[in-house]
């Protein structure tokens, strides 16, 4: 299927919001925290997932993401004790209950089964989440770690979400150019066919989490896919869960970088609130996202969405901006 068959009659497509923010409402345990994150609820409430991928599918969301930000096999064998082949099953298990949403979706709305939305994106979060150190949002290991290590370490959850059916991957949260670079180059080398987006973390309107310039390692990306003609594949590059506040001006530096080339963007920031990893809980206070949405759509942006505390009533927002707009693919 080409990439403008997914496309919206308004030509952008609005993505859920945070889902482990939601998941939280849904649930009486604390999820913020949790080594896990939101992804033991697969194991321990998978009506809760099932519920939170509604919350976003009812209120508009073109595209949902598994709850597999946190998951990887060996995290599942340390933090709740079951087999390898456990682990894998749960994996297998969250692309499962998106699929059991988006099928009770499709009956509720009277849509077709063969409806090419919603989409559902497998979530292939950085290496540094499974640490449980808040390094994805600083990439201290750029320096400790080589690309190939990276790509044998998202092998599995990337094999394991395909092999279950997802419609494409979101590598998100990416916090160095050279982890960007490592699950790119195994995407493109070793899953024919898949589409997928690339979106870093940044600190401030210009660097990457790990420091480097953010609009230099997205035209790294970019060239990546444009030497092996696969721009077909791309959904976009961009930037998640950062402060809204920051990401005109680091669109604006990678659309100054790319010169001619007009790169497909994808943005889905959190709220501009600051986790604070020893309390355990967001500090600060949050912005309206949906303020921010016409000047990333003016930039490019063909995917808007949320992340971290970014709600249904704030996708909903979105979507109502979104459709009143008349934006041809």
């Amino acid at each position: 299927m080409e990439n403008n068959h997914y496309w919206s009659s308004k030509g952008i497509l609005v993505k859920c919001g945070g889902f482990s923010s939601q998941l939280a409402r849904n649930v009486t345990e604390k999820v913020d925290g949790d080594p896990l994150w939101g992804s033991r609820f697969d194991a321990t409430n998978p009506k809760a997932v099932i519920q939170t991928h509604l919350d976003f599918l009812r209120i508009g969301a073109d595209i949902i993401l598994t709850n597999t930000y946190q998951s990887s096999v060996e995290g599942f064998v340390k933090h709740l004790g079951v087999s390898k082949e456990r682990g894998v099953e749960l994996i297998q298990k969250s692309v499962q209950l998106a699929k059991e949403a988006k099928e009770q979706y499709l009956k509720e709305t009277g849509s077709g089964s063969d409806s090419p939305l919603p989409l559902i994106l497998g979530s292939i979060g950085p290496f540094g989440a499974c640490l449980h150190d808040g390094s994805e949002y600083s990439g201290n290991y750029a320096d400790k770690i080589t690309k190939e290590q990276l790509q044998a370490w998202h092998r599995t959850r990337i094999e394991i979400c395909l092999a279950a059916g997802v419609d494409g991957l979101a590598l998100e949260t990416l916090p160095c150019q050279l982890e960007a670079e490592a699950v790119t180059e195994f995407v493109l080398d070793n899953c024919p066919d898949t589409k997928f987006w690339v979106s870093f973390q940044c600190k401030d309107e210009e660097h990457l989490a790990s420091g480097e310039s953010f609009a230099m390692a997205a035209l790294t990306v970019w060239r990546l896919v444009q030497n092996r003609k696969a721009e077909d594949r791309l959904f976009g590059i961009g930037i998640n869960c950062v402060n809204p506040l920051f990401v005109t001006p680091l669109l604006k530096s990678l659309t100054k970088a790319a010169g001619s080339d007009r790169i497909p963007l994808v943005v889905y920031s959190n709220r501009g609130e600051i986790y604070d990893a020893d309390q355990e809980e967001w500090t600060g206070t949050g912005e309206e996202v949906v303020r921010f949405v016409p000047e990333w759509i003016q930039l490019g942006a063909r995917i808007v969405g949320g992340c971290c505390r970014v709600y249904p009533t704030d996708v909903l927002a979105i979507r109502k901006y979104i459709d009143s707009l008349n934006i041809t693919p």
